[in-house]
């Protein structure tokens, strides 16, 4: 029993060290490409005035470093931040779209897991068969 939980415990630091690793991946990228959120916000027309103090007012202003810092900051503590698309709280955005996911995702379960189940227990009782190599 021990060492399941030390093997899931090993599982879940690993997951949490790729989700690092990859948000690190998508911050420095979408750091890097040209233009920001501020231009795209105002558009092509906008003043470059108008562009630094909105750059100054979503905190595009400050290095990347301190910036991914800041959101991982409010992440971990349940403040994922404001969408820049739709102007709203992402936690809002979140709250609002978890229970079709949760039901899409209880749905396919149900439907995946018997069906699984069902080919297992059927090419285990035809082994070598043409079932069983066409499952």
């Amino acid at each position: 029993m021990n060492m399941m939980i030390f093997l899931i415990g090993k599982r879940i630091v690993w997951a949490a060290l790729a989700l690092f690793l990859v948000s690190i991946v998508v911050f420095t990228i979408s750091s890097l490409l040209p233009g920001d959120a501020a231009e795209e916000t105002l558009g092509q027309s906008a003043t470059p005035e108008a562009v630094a103090a909105l750059r100054q007012q979503l905190g595009l202003d400050r290095p990347a470093p301190q910036r991914y810092a800041d959101w991982l900051i409010g992440l971990l503590s349940g403040n994922p931040g404001q969408s820049m698309a739709n102007n709203l709280p992402v936690s809002k955005i979140i709250a609002e779209r978890l229970p079709k996911s949760l039901l899409l995702a209880g749905l396919t379960t149900a439907v995946s897991v018997p069906l699984a189940l069902l080919i297992g227990i059927l090419s285990a009782m035809y082994r070598g068969s043409r079932l069983d190599r066409a499952l």
